[in-house]
């Protein structure tokens, strides 16, 4: 397989270029888990790949609970359905914790304390539904719970690993937490084998053709673990080789047309970029430090033929939604056309008219 081969069966089981699904949580299963720290990018990063999706399409089916964000990977917060959260949550937490332990140290948080915060939390919203971070901040207040330095952060995310509380509707722009147990139906356990497949299994099919490495980061699970889990499932899946690597993906997927040339205007975290250890097949080794800053930060990226051909972003003042594109080298003439098309695409999603800047 060669790398142009290989970034193309990316875009199509990503679903970039193949959109099959329509519900915002039929694709969140499909992909496993989608990053979400930055909530409208990951909104965005569902409806390029969803069939006539919108902005608002995706905030209603958040509010309804169709999709949870919740720390759940790595860790950072993700978009995750429902009826995957509790095994999946059940897999990936103990390892989290394990990860934060020296951030839990540095601030003076202990199991101790997280027994005592979970259960202020939960009461608070046992009697008062969904709340917002202030009202929890509140609640954690009376109780003398230091919640300054980011412990508050710290307090909640382990909240969220030990299965107490996830996202609930917003209130306005605002972010609220519900109850786990109130936001999502039970479900009956699985073993952790059974898990470790099903993760693998997801993310080859969905993440294809990608390897065990690529695995290990995207899931945050120990090399080890994500050895397992493709050991367990590696019937379902075919090997394939690019530049001497050894890749997998879904035995499903036939053989792909002959590419239609498109522009997309990918997210900030979009999974198309960070659900890879290795990135070199889709950004040039000089560019990557201005796509991904040193501290984590993933800017929004401009996509041609596949790989990354520069950065975009927009601003929003009275009504007008400004798009500036950044190539990294000239477009040519020829490409205008499908650029403006992929501006298009992002105008009817957000439902607002646009005005294009484009710098070389």
């Amino acid at each position: 397989m060669t790398a142009a081969e290989l970034i193309r069966y990316r875009l199509y089981n990503q679903q970039v270029t193949n959109q099959s699904f329509v519900r915002p949580g039929d694709m969140v299963t499909y992909l496993g888990a989608v990053q979400a720290q930055d909530y409208n990018a990951a909104k965005w990063a569902l409806g390029l790949r969803l069939a006539k999706a919108t902005d608002s399409g995706i905030e209603q089916a958040f509010n309804k609970g169709e999709i949870i964000r919740t720390h759940i990977l790595r860790p950072t917060w993700h978009f995750v359905a429902p009826a995957d959260l509790r095994w999946m949550l059940q897999l990936t937490a103990p390892r989290i914790k394990i990860l934060s332990k020296y951030q839990h140290s540095r601030l003076e948080l202990d199991d101790k304390l997280f027994l005592k915060s979970n259960k202020i939390i939960a009461k608070a919203l046992q009697a008062k539904g969904p709340l917002l971070r202030n009202d929890l901040i509140e609640a954690l207040g009376k109780a003398k719970i230091p919640i300054g330095e980011q412990r508050f952060i710290h307090i909640m995310m382990r909240a969220e690993l030990d299965g107490i509380v996830c996202s609930g509707p917003r209130v306005g722009k605002q972010f609220t937490y519900a109850l786990l147990d109130e936001r999502v139906p039970p479900s009956v356990a699985i073993s952790r084998q059974e898990s470790l497949a099903k993760l693998a299994l997801k993310y080859f099919c969905s993440h294809g053709p990608a390897s065990v490495t690529d695995f290990g980061w995207w899931s945050g699970l120990t090399m080890a673990d994500a050895k397992e889990g493709l050991a367990l499932v590696k019937n379902e899946l075919v090997q394939v080789s690019c530049e001497g690597k050894i890749y997998w993906m879904s035995k499903d997927v036939a053989s792909l047309p002959a590419p239609a040339f498109a522009i997309y205007l990918l997210p900030a975290y979009d999974e198309y970029l960070i659900s890879y250890a290795g990135r070199n097949a889709m950004i040039d080794e000089k560019h990557f430090r201005t796509v991904a800053t040193s501290n984590g930060i993933f800017n929004p990226v401009l996509i041609v033929r596949g790989r990354v051909a520069g950065l975009w972003k927009r601003s929003i003042s009275r009504n007008i939604m400004d798009i500036e594109v950044n190539t990294f080298a000239p477009l040519p003439a020829s490409s205008m056309g499908k650029l403006r098309k992929a501006i298009h695409r992002y105008e009817q999603f957000i439902g607002m008219s646009t005005a294009l800047s484009v710098k070389n």
